[in-house]
């Protein structure tokens, strides 16, 4: 119905960690739309133009609109929205957890200790989501041009680095963005050992943490 909205920010509102209402200005008019805490955060300040990607949706007789910051990332939305069981706060709360990437290379290898580090995401959930979206993400990527990061240890060890990292306070996101990272930029071989993972992972997200 709307595909996307070109206007100027009026409001952001801070309505819970993963749901910001934005008011967008487009021609007089002020939309409000529901996005992830990701997007607000990247929204330039009240008075700036930005295109938002939307997804129109009736609940309970309510006309909502939610909003992306890529065609991309409003894909995936609609996707999770089709697993039985999955709600638009959990596909947004998904979406926030992991960057938009990621979260498309964790359903399609089926990693379900890193989908549950998403607030009312349990292991069942987790399990229905890779069930009912690996091939159909697969396919969506292959015809959306859509480019899945392959970084990362073996998935003989990939479960006992997460969760000891996981185990340390880093977030779902920090972990896998860093195993990507010694995988691609420091070039550790996918079957190292569990300790020169976690040795390397750490290092960088320290490195992070200190600039």
């Amino acid at each position: 119905m709307i595909s996307y909205l070109k206007g100027i920010v009026a409001a952001i509102q801070d309505n819970s960690v993963h749901r910001h209402t934005l008011t967008l200005e487009v021609n007089g008019i002020g939309y409000d739309l529901q996005i992830p805490a990701r997007l607000a955060q990247q929204l330039p300040n009240t008075g700036g133009e930005v295109q938002i990607f939307t997804h129109y949706q009736i609940r309970e007789e309510v006309p909502l609109l939610y909003g992306f910051g890529s065609p991309g990332e409003r894909d995936v939305f609609r996707h999770l929205l089709g697993v039985s069981g999955v709600g638009a706060a959990i596909a947004i709360a998904l979406l926030d957890t992991l960057e938009l990437a990621e979260l498309v290379q964790t359903i399609i290898t089926g990693n379900i200790q890193l989908l549950v580090q998403a607030p009312g995401v349990g292991k069942k959930t987790a399990e229905r989501i890779c069930l009912e979206l690996k091939s159909k993400l697969v396919e969506w990527r292959k015809t959306a041009g859509f480019f899945v990061a392959t970084g990362g240890p073996a998935p003989g060890i990939i479960e006992e680095v997460q969760m000891t990292l996981l185990a340390l306070g880093y977030t779902a996101n920090e972990v896998s963005h860093a195993l990507h990272v010694v995988s691609e930029d420091i070039g550790l071989p996918k079957d190292a050992f569990v300790e020169e993972w976690i040795k390397q992972a750490i290092t960088h997200l320290s490195t992070e943490y200190s600039q």
